[in-house]
């Protein structure tokens, strides 16, 4: 492991790059080759949800490697997951809003209030939103690590959100939906259950 810990360390940043952007290229790419199917906008919801709620369990999965590996560099990483998830949480609404609904504010309005897996998607959103916010060391400091770590505990109900919102929008098969339930059912057993030690004044605000 200690042998193991400067190669990683070296390449882990490239590596979560390449995770992040190469979805979303090859989605564009399919695009362009009108490779999406029947329905691509409903392809692009779906593709740019799911990778919201992969890249939202990786970062919370962050934690327990922490504890397994004693590497507390990670918790930069886990940053930068969480970030990648509310970015595909953006391509996610963008879509529905622009190319589902033609930015037309009543249709909106009246489908979040009608049906309720949008209506949950939306809140999943705006659960995100505030953490995407606050994420920087800037925001840590002027909240305060306790206050801090307190908000960003919201990322549990915004997971949750997440997976509900998928659940109740699929038609049929509900084998996806379930498999990422159990994803972060387990994320949050590691969580809760093998608690790390107290973070130092240094890490104050990073914990989650």
């Amino acid at each position: 492991m200690e042998r193991a810990e400067p190669i990683i360390r070296r390449w882990l940043r490239p590596a979560l790059w390449m995770l992040v952007l190469i979805p979303a290229v090859w989605l564009v790419a399919r695009g362009v080759m009108s490779d999406l199917g029947a329905n691509p906008i409903e392809r692009i919801e779906d593709e740019t949800g799911q990778w919201t709620l992969r890249l939202l369990a990786a970062s919370l999965a962050v934690t327990p490697l922490i504890t397994f590996t004693r590497w507390g560099w990670l918790i930069r990483e886990r940053r930068f997951l969480g970030l990648a998830a509310f970015w595909y949480a953006v391509l996610h609404l963008s879509t529905y809003i622009g190319l589902d609904n033609f930015f037309d504010v009543d249709d909106i309005v009246k489908d979040v209030l009608k049906h309720l897996y949008v209506t949950v998607g939306m809140a999943a959103f705006l659960l995100l939103l505030p953490l995407a916010i606050t994420s920087t060391k800037g925001w840590i400091r002027r909240l305060g690590g306790h206050r801090w770590n307190v908000l960003h505990r919201l990322v549990y109900v915004a997971a949750v959100a997440g997976c509900v919102h998928f659940l109740w929008s699929v038609k049929k098969d509900i084998t996806e939906p379930l498999l990422y339930s159990a994803v972060f059912f387990v994320l949050f057993a590691l969580r809760f259950l093998r608690r790390p030690a107290r973070p130092t004044l240094r890490h104050a605000g990073e914990r989650r």
